[in-house]
């Protein structure tokens, strides 16, 4: 069934009324902007009805979550709100729900579920297809094309740059894609005349990583995949795919050698090395929501690692110590290429001066260092604790020679863990990135030259960023999360993915905090308020115009780089790669059925007001 939207007349009225945009009905209007309720090319309310019909009642037209709060609202539910309050900051909460993301600010904040705020649907999708099918995804995308209807896709809402919702759309959610075939004896992809030897995974693109890691492990297996238990397949194979397991084997990207896909004409193809090459290169790589929906990925599997594991903390609580904490984080982060040859890889943050820290609470004026959680892959059983702890034997060594730490109070904790499964890592160690919050990511790749070059300018870009107007604002993330797998894979060329990460070792991102319920990733502002929003955005560039002058000619991981679309924001993200990008997607949606920002292509039009038009 259609789900009722009650505000939906009301908010048709406004469009019809108040709208500048809507004040032509010529026919070059449905060229110039796409529709929206209230313009001649909409569809009629029977159009709709055919469409649900057609998806066998998965057309959905849900409220936005938040408006069980808002009294008034057709869906208030008093006894409701404090269980959704309660869920607001859970990832679990929002992957279920058809319409909300992770973070209110790409819904603009149109309905949060707190006392004293506005709620209406004005930030979300106005229909949802609840796609089980690559015949329901198919069958959205030719009815957006043939309406002029803006088209999102939604997977998880795990989107840290906003392509997941859009005001005045049609969404397509792909979550419940999970289709799921285990290839044990090796995979020939279609129209290929070879059988690649080894096991593969055929998975559907809504399928996530808990699911995936546990069964794959009941077969002694794992894949290349992401840190999150909600990361599902779609959006994180199509923006490349980074892992604790990349720095060994490779980009997630670099295992995939099938999709199936439907395309802006709305037809379902496969794609491989052997047929549609050009869109496979794009698919992996080139961003989601912009050259196809994929449906369904196959993609190799490894046998699962055991692993060696160290949490180790160098910090001090003294005031003071700018003058030894930079450069201490300078000389650690400089080994990060030969530790990453080594074996290691893992999750790093710089702390600067009085940065609160939550395994110490009782240290009330805060902490300096560096903390890093990292990992080796066991060789043996009986290779741990040595294997990981000898990596850091001579960097510590080096640290107590070269830095006064006994007279400034430094404190050195090293705690080694062996799991037996990457599961069973994984278990203990997801990301657990609190919900429900306003944030903008922001960050960049640094490679070999920038890390070790000039130890003097990266200990200085490190106190540059540490400034702020509020200490957790300081916070970098360092992740060890490219080396030899990642520069030297064999499907390296086969990908559209940024091609320094090829000679890139470390993801540097901004952060908001740490806290016991995990990392704020991005610079965080309050809802509703232009003025912490703008300051927001000038922080993220500022810090990323910092960081680029370690490494100019990098660039950044796309699915968490700055949403922000300046000057030269298309090399950042794809380098030389985005012209054959660009190209392509005019090849195969000449008319943009498929648009989203920061995107391949997108230039051609921008959203104005709730409206996409074109420029």
């Amino acid at each position: 069934m259609i789900f009722s939207r009650g505000w939906l007349p009301g908010l048709t009225a406004c469009l019809l009324s108040c709208s500048p945009l809507l004040t032509s009905a010529s026919s070059s209007h449905k060229q110039q902007c796409k529709a929206i309720p209230g313009t001649p090319d909409w569809p009629s309310p029977a159009s709709w009805k055919r469409l649900n019909e057609s998806l066998a009642g998965r057309l959905l037209q849900p409220p936005p979550p938040g408006a069980v709060c808002h009294p008034g609202q057709p869906t208030y539910d008093a006894g409701e709100c404090p269980n959704l309050l309660a869920d607001w900051s859970k990832l679990d909460y929002h992957h279920t729900n058809p319409v909300s993301t992770y973070w209110n600010n790409w819904s603009n904040d149109t309905c949060l579920p707190y006392p004293g705020y506005p709620c209406s649907g004005q930030g979300y999708p106005l229909f949802v297809i609840n796609a089980t099918t690559a015949r329901h995804v198919q069958l959205g995308v030719r009815f957006a094309k043939k309406h002029n209807i803006r088209l999102v896709v939604k997977n998880t809402g795990h989107d840290f740059i906003g392509r997941s919702s859009a005001p005045n759309s049609l969404s397509i959610w792909v979550h419940s894609l999970k289709d799921w075939k285990y290839h044990g004896e090796g995979f020939r992809p279609k129209r290929c005349k070879t059988t690649l030897p080894g096991t593969y995974l055929t998975a559907g693109s809504g399928s996530q990583m808990w699911d995936i890691y546990t069964r794959l492990d009941k077969m002694n297996q794992t894949i290349v995949g992401g840190g999150g238990k909600t990361v599902a397949l779609g959006g994180y194979l199509t923006g490349g795919g980074h892992s604790l397991l990349s720095p060994y084997y490779g980009m997630a990207a670099d295992h995939v050698v099938e999709i199936e896909a439907v395309t802006p004409l709305g037809e379902v193809i496969t794609a491989n090395s052997c047929q549609n090459q050009d869109i496979f290169w794009a698919i992996l790589g080139g961003g989601g929501s912009t050259f196809a929906i994929p449906t369904l990925f196959t993609l190799k599997t490894h046998p699962t690692p055991s692993l060696s594991h160290l949490n180790i903390l160098i910090i001090t609580p003294l005031p003071n110590t700018s003058s030894i904490i930079f450069p201490l984080q300078a000389y650690i982060t400089s080994q990060f290429p030969s530790l990453s040859t080594s074996g290691l890889s893992g999750y790093a943050f710089l702390l600067p001066p009085s940065t609160p820290f939550p395994l110490f609470p009782n240290i009330t004026n805060g902490i300096g260092g560096f903390f890093m959680s990292c990992v080796v892959l066991q060789s043996s059983p009986s290779s741990f604790p040595q294997d990981i702890l000898s990596l850091w034997d001579p960097v510590l060594s080096h640290i107590n020679t070269t830095f006064p730490l006994s007279a400034n109070n430094f404190t050195t904790l090293t705690i080694p863990t062996s799991y037996p499964s990457f599961l069973a890592y994984f278990a203990a160690h997801h990301d657990t990135t609190p919900a429900g919050t306003n944030i903008l990511p922001g960050g960049r790749l640094l490679d070999a030259p920038a890390l070790t070059r000039n130890l003097t300018a990266l200990s200085e870009t490190y106190s540059s960023l540490s400034r702020g107007p509020q200490p957790a604002s300081s916070i970098i993330a360092a992740h060890l999360v490219s080396g030899p797998g990642v520069h030297t894979h064999p499907n390296r060329f086969k990908t559209s993915l940024l091609p320094s990460w090829r000679t890139s070792y470390l993801h540097v991102a901004i952060i908001g905090g740490i806290a016991l319920t995990g990392v704020v990733f991005g610079e965080s502002f309050p809802p509703l308020n232009e003025t912490a929003k703008s300051e927001a955005y000038a922080r993220v560039l500022g810090k990323d115009e910092i960081i680029k002058q370690l490494a100019p000619d990098t660039g950044a991981y796309m699915n968490e780089a700055s949403p922000i679309e300046e000057k030269g924001w298309q090399q950042r993200l794809w380098g030389e790669n985005y012209d054959r990008l660009k190209r392509i997607k005019r090849t195969v949606d000449p008319t943009d059925v498929f648009w989203c920002t920061p995107c391949v292509g997108n230039e051609r039009w921008k959203q104005v007001g709730d409206r996409l038009c074109r420029v």
